[in-house]
């Protein structure tokens, strides 16, 4: 019998049109053989859908389509069955899943949000649980987190927006207390989303302004010099992980923008030279990369070791990409951060070493098996009721207050 796999994705973020890259790319690759696909669409008004053509990214050019030809559904626990019940005056079960799979990036969705409703109802779910996933998203946690791990990050600081429009001044003098040129982001959000970069005053107050944009809270950083930017991918949880080959990334900006991820004809570079240019967005895939990253043995296996340390830091679960900065001038490594769900499941950095989509697929959903196993193997409650007795004289005296 095949197990039935929920894939979830879209979500109130702004990185929505990125995770439809996804969730298609993965559908397209999951064993049709060992597993029933249900696509759930959640859209940017959160409604959550389900239907064959949400399979096909065509489908998602007019999101009033979806609305009229998938059908608008809730997912819950009910007599034994995690279902999607159509909404609406007539309801019906039309369909139900085994295992969830979320293939969200960004607020709301990849943030613990909907881990946490998932985790609510008793389902089992691939990827990081609700703790990994918070830290997993804002940048502020992850970093205390690193530092108080001893894992080697950039100087930083950080501030909310309500602090900058009470006390610019102040923030101002806080941030410069770090070496220009630096690195602005709003917390939470990926894919480069609202990230600028400056060297001076005023370039710094119009990237905070940018980055307020998309979130109350701002992260600020010293820019790593003579960079060379890296990522490896880590698959497994907090017993067991592995590593994939190392890529360099390559941009013809400070840092890989939203446009070079996503909306650019990007192309790999490999030991065989370049590749021909995608049509097209293929998700993280489309990016400029060399694959693998020219580092010595010595980086290399310091890039790995500091991988794993912050995989298991976070408590990560799944296929988990960590990005890191190089200073290839003092050979220093340093944690940037980490994608708990990345941009097409990092699929690219696992093919070198023969490790094909489906097969990571696969992987991811028995550790997400496993994971659920775990959970239900520890005691989250107790079979006694403290209430008992409490009833005849708590109430009682209760009503008693507030009827005063």
């Amino acid at each position: 019998m095949k197990i039935k796999v929920g894939v979830i994705f879209g979500g109130e973020s702004v990185e929505h049109e990125v995770s439809i890259i996804s969730a298609v790319q993965a559908m397209n690759k999951l064993d049709q053989e060992k597993y029933e696909i249900v696509p759930i669409y959640i859209t940017k008004d959160r409604e959550w859908y389900t239907g064959a053509m949400l399979r096909d990214v065509e489908s998602y050019q007019d999101l009033e389509l979806i609305k009229k030809y998938a059908t608008n559904v809730v997912l819950y626990y009910k007599n034994g069955a995690f279902v999607l019940q159509s909404k609406g005056l007539f309801k019906k079960v039309v369909a139900d899943i085994d295992i969830a799979f979320p293939i969200t990036h960004g607020t709301n969705v990849e943030d613990g949000a909907l881990q946490g409703y998932l985790q609510t109802i008793g389902i089992p779910y691939v990827g990081p649980n609700v703790y990994a996933a918070a830290v997993g998203q804002d940048k502020v946690y992850m970093r205390d987190i690193f530092a108080a791990n001893h894992l080697p990050i950039p100087k930083y600081t950080w501030f909310y927006d309500t602090d900058y429009r009470q006390d610019m001044d102040k923030i101002i003098e806080q941030v410069e207390q770090l070496k220009y040129p630096v690195i602005v982001k709003p917390a939470t959000t990926g894919s480069s989303v609202g990230i600028g970069t400056a060297s001076d005053q005023d370039t710094l107050k119009k990237a905070i302004e940018e980055a307020m944009i998309y979130d109350s809270k701002i992260i600020v950083e010293e820019m790593v010099q003579n960079l060379m930017e890296v990522n490896i991918s880590v698959l497994g949880n907090y017993e067991h992980q592995q590593t994939s080959v190392i890529e360099e990334v390559l941009a013809g900006h400070a840092f890989l923008t939203y446009e070079d991820k996503y909306l650019g004809n990007g192309k790999i570079k490999g030991k065989m030279g370049v590749k021909t240019p995608r049509k097209g967005s293929k998700g993280m895939a489309s990016a400029n990369r060399k694959i693998p990253a020219d580092l010595t043995e010595k980086m290399e296996k310091e890039v790995q070791d500091i991988a794993i340390r912050a995989f298991k830091a976070l408590g990560s679960s799944g296929d988990a990409r960590i990005d890191m900065l190089i200073d290839t001038k003092a050979k220093k490594v340093y944690v940037n951060e980490i994608n708990s769900i990345p941009g097409s499941l990092a699929f690219y950095l696992w093919d070198p070493l023969g490790k094909d989509y489906t097969e990571l697929l696969d992987d991811m959903i028995n550790i997400g098996i496993k994971d659920f196993k775990r959970r239900q193997n520890k005691t989250h409650s107790f079979e006694s009721n403290i209430l008992e007795g409490f009833a005849a004289n708590g109430v009682k005296g209760l009503k008693g207050k507030l009827n005063k």
